[in-house]
């Protein structure tokens, strides 16, 4: 059986689920009911937005001279957040499709995937997509790759994922550059979970690649880091749907459905080996993916805690790359401190729980992660604001760094270069590639958390592109901004800042609360301060009952006395009064741009 197992990987919005179309049309694995665009994009989420979010794995079979390959193909993700897919999938393959955009050339993300496929030993075909567009420069897209990435140009096929042209010399150089998978299909069983998902009917399925011997159904397995056992209840491949088949044997990639109740017995990554005869050593697995940017979720409805719960447990099994535990706040209540691998990957780890689980949930600011060194020489890490020590406590405050790469056309070097030293980033290297430029620069994490990514779009009139990596800590001047509502703390709201940003920040937070709370019988001062020391105020106005609208003329000192009057019973309202914050001020001060 010859089985050719590969992966196309490319920068965000290069046309990779498209060209999977293509190739699905191709060799006929899609009637004409079900030809939709994005095939393989099967959350509705990727398909509003565009994009790739789960790799997804897809068996087409390929007729060459007479000789029937199995091409297992599996769509990746683009976006620098969803990273980890990548190399999860890459552990599948024995080679790639290497996507250029014809008119945009090489970008940040092409580089980083091409050296995750060079750094996993796999065959690279480099491919030049969307050669139908005006702009296209194929021959210098090819050139530019040999250039950055040292992959010989003469051997990058032209094509196009929106007409089709190119497929057929595509799927011909798969079957000749790619190597058939290696694996004894008598030996040990020795299978590579790569994914899963979960079915509320089947339990854990979960998605595998055989390495070496052969699974069928009642076949007793086990999971190599925990030891438990479980009966194969049925074996099958994807089509990109799930097909029930007799077995799978070493070299290919299908599903299994084994009766696993609890997903926390099923970890992406794990080596699944027979349970009478178990293979010696297992696959080396992932590296566990270090969640780098940390949000509070919180339940609209504190009824709705439990059931949150097990939707993050549920998704946790689906993306191992994200992390949660519980946490209490006394504004929000019980909810859970999450961990994601960048800001996409927190909106749309949201956005799923909202949309598949039914749940309406408040976000609080994301933080990333500060180590700090109190006076006592003790060193703990913490990403909730809620935990900071007092400045008199603290030795030294650290905060991440990230090797920032952004690759743009040469004209627009100087307004990028004002932003990023606004953002406090210093420069590494700047490289000259024809007429577009490289900037590395390093960059506290904390400063491209918001609206970085927009803000460098619009200023590069969306050519610019990005990708980071985190290189480690540095001391940084931080401090902790706390917020008062009437004169108590709203432990939600405060938010670890650089102490330049601090001043600006505290307006604008306390700014946005006054606009949002609603009035009081008596005035209600909103604060920001940092330590004991107040930095900005604003004020909610008060409500006034015109107690003056029966007097008609008459002596002023009449007016006055109605007024103390009035003074004093909002005096004593005051002191037992306390302040109702809706939640839509929590939400409308999270979601400023800042």
């Amino acid at each position: 059986m010859q089985i050719r197992n590969f992966s196309i990987i490319a920068h965000v919005d290069h046309g990779k689920s498209t060209l999977a179309d293509r190739i699905l049309e191709h060799l006929g694995a899609m009637t004409e009911r079900d030809k939709r665009e994005q095939t393989l994009d099967t959350l509705e989420l990727e398909r509003e937005r565009g994009i790739t979010i789960k790799s997804t794995p897809v068996r087409l079979d390929y007729v060459q001279d007479g000789q029937t390959y199995i091409l297992n193909l599996i769509d990746t993700p683009g976006h620098v957040d969803f990273n980890y897919e990548v190399s999860r999938s890459l552990a599948a393959c024995e080679g790639v499709l290497l996507l250029v955009d014809a008119s945009q050339g090489v970008e940040a993300q092409t580089i980083v995937n091409a050296y995750l496929a060079i750094d996993s030993n796999l065959e690279i075909i480099p491919v030049v997509n969307k050669i139908d567009l005006p702009a296209a420069d194929p021959e210098g897209a090819a050139q530019e790759l040999e250039e950055l990435v040292g992959i010989p140009a003469e051997g990058a096929i032209f094509a196009s994922g929106k007409t089709g042209a190119g497929v057929p010399e595509i799927l011909q150089a798969i079957v000749e550059r790619i190597p058939q998978p290696d694996g004894n299909p008598d030996g040990p069983l020795k299978a590579l979970v790569f994914d899963s998902v979960f079915d509320a009917y089947q339990g854990v399925i979960l998605f595998v690649r055989i390495l070496e011997g052969r699974m069928q159904p009642k076949d007793k397995i086990m999971f190599f880091s925990n030891g438990k056992g479980f009966e194969v209840d049925k074996v099958g491949t994807f089509s990109p749907s799930l097909i029930v088949s007799d077995s799978l044997s070493a070299g290919e990639v299908g599903w299994v459905a084994a009766g696993v109740k609890d997903i926390h017995d099923a970890q992406v990554g794990d080596t699944i080996t027979g349970r009478d005869m178990p293979t010696t050593e297992p696959f080396p697995g992932f590296k566990p993916a270090q969640p780098v940017v940390f949000s509070g979720l919180y339940p609209t409805d504190t009824e709705a805690y439990r059931k949150l719960r097990e939707a993050l447990e549920k998704l946790k099994l689906n993306d191992a790359a994200f992390s949660f535990e519980p946490e209490t706040s006394e504004a929000l209540g019980f909810g859970f401190r999450c961990g994601f691998l960048g800001l996409l990957h927190a909106e749309i780890i949201q956005e799923r729980l909202e949309r598949e689980y039914d749940l309406d949930l408040i976000a609080t600011a994301p933080a990333v992660v500060y180590r700090i060194t109190l006076n006592s020489g003790e060193v703990f890490v913490t990403q909730n604001p809620a935990e900071f020590p007092t400045r008199d406590r603290i030795e030294l405050i650290e905060e991440p760094y990230l090797k920032l790469s952004i690759m743009l056309p040469e004209e627009h070097v100087g307004p990028v270069m004002q932003l990023l030293q606004e953002r406090r980033g210093s420069m590494s290297t700047m490289n000259y590639m024809g007429k577009r430029v490289e900037l590395l620069y390093e960059v506290p994490f904390a400063e491209i958390l918001y609206d970085f990514h927009d803000r460098l779009k619009s200023i590069s009139r969306g050519y610019a592109s990005m990708d980071y990596e985190i290189i480690g800590y540095r001391p940084g001047d931080l401090v902790k901004v706390d917020i008062y509502v009437n004169n108590e703390i709203v432990d939600a709201l405060a938010v670890i800042v650089h102490e330049d940003r601090a001043y600006a920040l505290g307006r604008k937070i306390v700014d946005k609360m006054a606009e949002v709370i609603p009035r009081q019988m008596w005035a209600v001062p909103v604060q920001a301060a940092i330590g004991g020391k107040i930095i900005a105020r604003a004020t909610v106005k008060a409500y006034r009952k015109d107690v003056l609208a029966k007097c008609y003329g008459g002596d002023i000192s009449r007016k006055k006395k109605l007024l103390n009057k009035q003074k004093k019973g909002k005096a004593r309202m005051k002191q037992i009064g306390t302040v109702e914050v809706p939640q839509e001020a929590f939400l409308a001060v999270l979601s400023t741009d800042d």
